[in-house]
């Protein structure tokens, strides 16, 4: 018989972490959704970048980054943004803790299957590899503009000034990622529009 491992059943628990702690929301978001919706968007600008702008990214690739690119957040919780960039040393300490706890869930993982995850974690030293996590963190931080449009829709000021902090760093990674520049044109206005709008 082979041997138990965790690695899915603790990934399975993002649905029980939920994101603004900090803020009161409108709406709770957890993990499990925030995560889809990275996934789908990173997969998006990579396929913007490969169709308008001739790159070759792998947008399959970038769509899994996104799936687990806070799941850690599992074994850590939560950190609030202006909490986690207050200064570098608390960056740079919380940037070790992620760490530890991706290696702490790939531990749960048996041998054989660990580098292929390994790899989703922690990536590849080449340029074309960096362009693609690039693109999946500024997915992350459309994300959570959405999440801000989406709570100022619903009548919640408690997101008016994460809105504006959050345009502004999608703004800046737009400045330098074409792909990002043609969703916040083409995409994200549609956001926070009502089914009978969008269809």
């Amino acid at each position: 018989m082979s041997e138990q491992s965790s690695f899915f059943a603790v990934v399975s628990r993002m649905k029980y972490i939920e994101r603004w702690a900090l803020m009161r929301n409108a709406r709770p978001e957890n993990l499990s959704e925030h995560s889809l919706e990275v996934a789908v968007i990173a997969h998006a600008l990579a396929t913007i970048g490969n169709v308008r702008h001739g790159r070759k990214l792998d947008a399959d690739r970038a769509a899994l980054i996104g799936l687990f690119h806070d799941t850690t957040e599992i074994v850590t919780g939560d950190m609030p943004t202006p909490v986690k960039y207050a200064n570098g040393t608390i960056r740079d300490a919380y940037k070790d803790v992620e760490d530890q706890a991706a290696h702490r869930l790939l531990s749960g993982l048996p041998e054989d299957l660990r580098p292929t995850y390994e790899a989703i974690y922690f990536g590849a030293d080449d340029e074309n590899d960096a362009y693609l996590r690039k693109l999946v963190k500024a997915a992350d931080r459309i994300s959570a503009l959405i999440k801000c449009v989406d709570e100022r829709q619903s009548g919640n000021r408690e997101f008016w000034r994460a809105e504006q902090g959050c345009r502004s760093k999608v703004e800046q990674m737009a400045a330098t990622c074409p792909e990002v520049r043609d969703f916040m044109d083409e995409f994200l206005p549609s956001y926070g529009e009502t089914l009978d709008e969008l269809l």
